[in-house]
């Protein structure tokens, strides 16, 4: 039979430290009513967390200020650090202090680690850390110290604050070496400012503040007031990363998808970035993305990466915004969508992101975007324009030639594709074309050619094909057939479909170089399978003639019917002159025996 209340608050707490808190509750309750102040503390965690007895915050509230009165310091920092959490926020009792309660912790100060979604109580909170503070208490001191840099406005004071740091630091307070260690960062310089932060977060770490110990990881990857050891700082960033920390998570994921400090290890890497993503961490959710957009062991997954780009989008994260642009305006993981497309541009160019920019002014260009896209796309192109960039110039000139987001005005983009042609491709390409065209300036054929000539030596297809177009014509020089084949052929390998068919056209007959049907031919299909109409009835013809050195009149009059459905309207004739399906045999026998 126990007799002193010291007897049963022991028997009390070995029940709670073997997790049998609902045998513990009562022994604890009979004593708090007696007045035992441990015991009035641990009945209003066990209210507040719901343990051993159903919660009840207001009840737990009152039995910790019935021990806070009484001077009970652990009461006190728990208040203060509830109410800097906010008493309304589902997770500031239960999930702040639960797991501290089975293993024994008195919470302190440790709870005001996190106040994500909380409503906090600064003033509340304030009036408990002073109260600890007059009792000389290091972790009141780190709390008031908290208030003083991180509450409103009206109740901050940065010298108070680091007086009140160094004090609860002096004191062997975890929270207090922590706080000061944060104050202390911004401002070091030198090898000795950073080596006395390190020496504070090492004492924060070891005495388990995940903060601390990730921080402490960011000076080791860096060789900052510690020497530089990436194996170390990767051990930090786990022990931080296990105990939840997104951050640590994060950078550990990345030292586990490099190799820095740890085995390579893409597979873990991704696991870790998953929690810090999930978790809320942008950059993450983004890499996350990456991982899966490009693949590795196994083919990418586009439309999980559309996911993750998709959660660290939301939160303007630019990079994953551009991505997941780019997914919606190829169709790669996501419905084809180039609304929603210009709609992810926007949102990482408002970000800063130049990419993103020119993506969006590339849908404006093309009718895929908003009129209020197209204005800002050109005023953001033509400040930049005035400030000297090159490309922006291009750009800007593009938009006036076109009417994008200002009136048309020939004249203006002439002369800004013109500025921007002395370093800029599609520009000297541009404004080719404007002088071929006399477009907002003087017709001049000859530097017409020489700007898309320019352009074309820098492998641009489409000047290319307009340069082998005017050696084949003439214009603006002496006609060059064989080089304009050259030309159309360079511009094929890049995909150019006019270029396929500028090629086969040489090839075909009635031009300065060797002919070369079969040749022709394959030029001419190429095009074809790609839309292209004119060499859908070109190869109707070859087929249904056999000058490419084969006769296939059923292939024939696919594509002279092909070329016909796209509104080439001398396959029409063409159809006509073909023997009617089954026919075929029958003529070929008469050919032959008029032959014999």
């Amino acid at each position: 039979m126990l007799s002193s209340s010291d007897d049963k608050l022991s028997q009390a707490r070995g029940l709670i430290a073997e997790g049998k808190v609902v045998k513990a509750f009562p022994i604890l309750a009979a004593l708090a009513q007696d007045g035992n102040v441990d015991a009035e503390f641990l009945v209003g965690r066990c209210y507040l967390e719901g343990a051993g007895v159903p919660q009840n915050i207001s009840e737990g509230l009152r039995w910790l200020e019935r021990a806070g009165e009484r001077g009970f310091l652990d009461a006190i920092n728990t208040l203060a650090g509830l109410y800097l959490r906010g008493l309304t926020a589902p997770d500031a009792i239960a999930g702040g202090t639960a797991s501290s309660m089975l293993t024994g912790s008195t919470g302190g100060a440790a709870v005001y680690n996190d106040l994500e979604g909380s409503k906090p109580d600064f003033v509340r909170a304030m009036q408990w850390a002073r109260r600890g503070v007059e009792l000389g208490s290091g972790d009141s001191q780190a709390l008031l110290a908290y208030i003083r840099t991180s509450g409103p406005d009206s109740l901050r004071d940065a010298d108070e604050a680091e007086a009140l740091y160094r004090q609860a630091a002096a004191a062997g307070s975890s929270q207090g070496q922590l706080g000061l260690a944060l104050i202390l960062l911004p401002k070091a310089r030198d090898d000795e400012a950073f080596a006395a932060v390190a020496a504070l977060l090492k004492l924060a770490s070891d005495a388990g503040l995940p903060t601390a110990t990730y921080l402490l990881g960011v000076l080791t990857e860096r060789g900052h007031g510690v020497g530089q050891d990436l194996t170390q700082a990767a051990e930090l960033y786990r022990q931080a990363a296990t105990k939840g920390m997104r951050s640590a998570q994060a950078r550990y994921g990345l030292a586990l998808m490099n190799g820095a400090g740890v085995p390579r290890d893409p597979q873990d890497a991704e696991s870790w970035l998953r929690r810090a993503a999930l978790m809320g961490d942008p950059d993450s959710a983004a890499m996350v993305g990456d991982l899966y957009s490009r693949g590795g062991n196994l083919p990418p997954n586009l439309a999980e990466a559309a996911m993750w780009y998709r959660r660290a989008a939301e939160v303007g994260h630019r990079g994953a915004a551009r991505s997941l642009g780019m997914l919606y305006l190829t169709g790669a993981g996501v419905p084809q969508d180039r609304g929603e497309a210009a709609n992810w541009f926007r949102v990482a160019a408002e970000k800063g992101d130049d990419r993103a920019r020119h993506d969006l002014a590339a849908l404006v260009l093309q009718g895929d975007a908003s009129a209020e896209d197209s204005q800002q796309t050109r005023e953001f192109f033509e400040k930049a324009a005035l400030q000297g960039d090159l490309i922006a110039a291009y750009n800007y000139g593009v938009c006036l030639a076109e009417g994008v987001g200002v009136e048309r005005d020939d004249a203006k983009a002439a002369q800004w594709l013109r500025r921007a042609a002395e370093g800029v491709v599609n520009a000297q390409f541009w404004y080719g074309r404007l002088l071929l065209e006399g477009r907002g300036v003087a017709q001049n054929l000859e530097e017409g050619r020489a700007w898309i000539s320019q352009a074309a030596d820098s492998g641009m297809a489409d000047a290319l094909v307009t340069l082998a177009e005017l050696l084949v014509s003439g214009r603006g020089g002496p006609a060059n057939h064989a080089e304009a084949l050259n030309l159309f052929k360079r511009a094929a390998q890049q995909g150019h479909v006019g270029a396929m068919f500028g090629a086969a056209a040489l090839l075909g007959g009635g031009h300065d170089v060797p002919w070369n049907r079969a040749e022709a031919q394959t030029y001419f299909r190429s095009a074809a399978e790609r839309g292209h109409a004119l060499a859908q009835l070109m190869l109707g013809r070859y087929l249904a003639r056999g000058l490419g050195g084969e006769t296939d009149l059923k292939q024939a009059r696919f594509w002279l019917e092909t070329a016909a459905g796209n509104g080439v309207a001398d396959a029409l004739q063409d159809i006509l002159t073909l023997p009617y399906p089954g026919e075929e045999g029958a003529q070929t026998a008469a050919a032959d025996a008029a032959v014999e």
